[in-house]
């Protein structure tokens, strides 16, 4: 299955995106140039990716540590969504430069970063362009 249609409808709805940069973080709203970037990249990194099973689950003690280092990028929606029968209010991911697939972690207001992730195999491609779409803003 091709992640593309139904997870990138739901992402151009984000409310914000946050921007994680070794613990600095950057707040863009719908409809500001750095959000639609950000959105943009987001298309192109995903359009020929294959989702598959996540390897693992989320703690949300641990992503809230790890989250001080690296660059993660956050979409916040203003109400719940769900994906394959999972619901978040907010995804979260650690963009590296060279990773071929990613995990899309799920917020939800209850129990924070913990539970079953999303993962997606960018199929021979790498995360590079986003990352530096991310890191240029």
């Amino acid at each position: 299955m091709f992640i593309a249609t139904e997870l990138n409808d739901i992402i151009e709805l984000a409310e914000s995106i946050n921007v994680y940069n070794n613990g600095e973080t950057s707040v863009y709203k719908q409809g500001e140039t750095p959000y639609n970037q950000v959105v943009e990249g987001w298309v192109l990194l995903t359009e020929n990716a294959h989702e598959m099973p996540a390897f693992g689950v989320s703690l949300n003690k641990q992503t809230i540590s790890a989250m001080s280092t690296g660059l993660w990028v956050e979409f916040v929606f203003n109400k719940p969504y769900t994906h394959n029968e999972m619901p978040f209010e907010k995804l979260l991911v650690n963009v590296e430069k060279l990773s071929q697939g990613f995990n899309v972690i799920r917020y939800n207001a209850k129990g924070g970063y913990s539970g079953r992730c999303y993962y997606f195999d960018l199929v021979g491609n790498d995360m590079s362009h986003f990352y530096d779409i991310l890191s240029d803003l």
